[in-house]
């Protein structure tokens, strides 16, 4: 079968049909960008259909000019379906489609229930975050940081933001990459090349609306491609019926694993509790979702795309996890790690769609545009949002300096060209050592958690102060480091045992054997370190809320009678005493009260 499959692969490389549908992906992304950025030019018009929103101080700044308003934030008038589809486009990456995949290869099905913890944040997202970056209309997430602690604060955060998107931009690109080379047989860095240089022409060109219309028809690109994929691989299976049967016969077929251990990889606990936290943690603070709900003009559009965004997310990885089976039941007989058809498990992906669908005209094509519009969308994303927070955060924040106009566009504009440099320079390390990778993972997996754990104390603990957020703030890295760096090295040195599923290759042809597993007593090692991914996000966001709202108890908490109500969620709101709503300004009343019905 090894010789079989082989040269099965070679049969089914890139023909003209899937060059078309690859390079169709090529010239809408580039069309997108020269369109909103040189062709379609911005049109002002006093009357609009949405009431206008009052001017306010807190909607002054938005980076200094309205043309940087405009390139970044799309005036705040963007449509809500573009803005939904480019929040799906900011999370789902190559990334999240090949690994998805695998993980339910490997390990199951209990993964599934990410799909009810996806439901749960974005109910949790619409009505405790989004409602106060919604009133104090920011331009950066971080600006909230500074307006309920101290700049300082908000300066620290802003840096973890710009350093994990650094650290991501490899992943982005590369995972991707090995994808495309391993389906079309084009050179893996020909192909890393053509995603940085396409993406940051668009980006560069268009601003925020050529990322977020480009976003929308990626996204259903990408969503098409893998439930073409789905839809054609169970036309060929041999029924849901046997695909079911043999999925639980070997042992994939999982949904009620209870087992109150944290150190199981996933069970039901895990999955829920420690998806739900990282799902908020990115969805609810991190810039790269919080810009798009703020280039919406209300808050009610804001939490009407993020349901569209909910929706569309679960039902995206449900899809990606019924895959996941399909994968098992054509190589239940013969595992392709262990056969040699794969060298890592990101590969399973398009190796099936090659062996099952690759033999209909289009269909690598198409699979490689879904693959190839994710990394682009999510590329794109970090391009604009980080450009964003330096001149915002950084610039305007932390430095204390005003820009000109032209300055700014300068600015943002090289950002965008520099960190495209960067992912592609970091694509070649990533390449060169594969050590990293389990590196960078962990770095933004602490920085998600922090940031998040920040945001929260902030919003739900009216008596948090900046001491307080700051001593949390550093035992959340510093624990959530520990236990994350500490499992990568138990891992590289082999004292953990791996969790996957047995597999088998008494289907395949030749001589193929298992790899031997070596079974190591994991009770000599350091409980911590023992734990299931799921657990460092949560663990780390607890550290945060319990540390600082502690340390803000015993060191001059926040006189709560003079704290600005529109800093605290409002499911905070009615516990809070009378004098923080007394003399507020009848105007800003009722700018908020706009934001909230328009």
């Amino acid at each position: 079968m090894e010789a079989v499959e082989k040269k099965g692969m070679e049969n089914f490389r890139f023909g003209s049909v899937d060059y078309i549908v690859f390079l169709g992906m090529i010239v809408l992304s580039t069309g997108t960008g020269i369109y909103f950025g040189c062709i379609k030019k911005s049109k002002r018009k006093l009357e609009e259909a949405e009431p206008t929103l009052p001017t306010t101080e807190r909607r002054k700044h938005d980076f200094g000019s309205e043309k940087m308003s405009e390139y970044l934030l799309g005036s705040r008038n963007l449509k809500v379906f573009p803005v939904a589809m480019s929040l799906i486009a900011s999370y789902i990456s190559g990334v999240t489609i090949l690994g998805t995949t695998s993980e339910i290869y490997n390990y199951g099905t209990q993964y599934w229930f990410i799909a009810i913890a996806i439901v749960l944040q974005g109910i949790a997202v619409s009505y405790v975050y989004i409602p106060v970056f919604s009133a104090l209309q920011v331009g950066s997430s971080y600006e909230y940081l500074e307006m309920r602690f101290h700049s300082v604060i908000r300066s620290i955060a802003s840096f973890m933001f710009i350093l994990d998107e650094i650290l991501f931009l490899p992943f982005i690109v590369y995972v991707p990459a090995i994808a495309l080379n391993q389906v079309s047989g084009i050179n893996l860095h020909v192909i890393a090349v053509v995603i940085v240089v396409v993406c940051v022409f668009y980006t560069f060109v268009g601003g925020i609306k050529a990322v977020v219309h480009t976003d929308a028809w990626q996204v259903l690109v990408m969503f098409l491609s893998v439930l073409a994929v789905a839809i054609l691989a169970t036309v060929y299976a041999k029924g849901l019926n046997v695909l079911f049967d043999d999925a639980a016969k070997g042992g994939r077929l999982i949904f009620n694993n209870t087992n109150p251990s944290p150190y199981v990889r996933h069970t039901v606990w895990s999955v829920l509790i420690g998806g739900f936290s990282y799902w908020t943690s990115f969805n609810a603070v991190n810039q790269t979702m919080v810009q798009r709900y703020m280039s919406l003009p209300s808050l009610k559009k804001a939490r009407a795309s993020m349901a569209i965004f909910t929706i569309g997310v679960a039902a995206f990885v449900s899809v990606c996890c019924y895959v996941g089976l399909l994968i098992f039941e054509m190589y239940k007989d013969c595992d392709p790690l262990s056969a040699g058809l794969i060298t890592h498990d990101d590969q399973l992906l398009p190796l099936f769609v090659v062996q099952s669908v690759g033999h209909i005209y289009g269909m690598s094509g198409l699979f490689i545009a879904g693959i190839f519009g994710a990394a682009l969308s999510s590329l794109s994303v970090v391009l604009n949002s980080t450009s964003l927070v330096i001149l915002e955060d950084i610039v305007r924040g932390c430095f204390k300096m005003q820009p000109s106009e032209r300055a700014s566009t300068i600015l943002v504009k090289s950002t965008v060209i520099v960190l495209g440099l960067v992912a592609l320079s970091l694509v070649f390390v990533l390449e060169q050592l594969s050590g990293i990778l389990s590196i960078c993972t962990s770095m933004t997996a602490i920085a998600a958690g922090t940031t998040f754990g920040l945001f929260t104390l902030g919003m739900l603990v009216p008596w948090a102060n900046t001491v307080g957020t700051a001593v949390g703030g550093i035992a959340s890295a510093l624990l959530a480091g520990w236990i994350s760096f500490g499992t990568q090295f138990t891992i590289a040195a082999g004292e953990l045992n791996s969790q996957k599923l047995p597999v088998s290759v008494e289907g395949c042809v030749g001589n193929v054997t298992l790899r031997e597993n070596v079974w190591v007593d994991e009770e000599q090692v350091f409980p911590l370190y023992r734990l299931s991914y799921h657990w460092i996000n949560p663990i780390g966001v607890a550290t945060v809320i319990v540390v600082g709202a502690l340390v803000s108890l015993v060191t001059k908490p926040t006189n709560i009678k003079t704290l600005d109500p529109d800093l605290i969620s409002p499911v905070i709101h009615r516990f809070l005493p009378k004098e923080c709503f007394t003399g507020r300004n009848p105007h800003t009343q009722a700018h908020k009260n706009l934001l909230n019905v328009s």
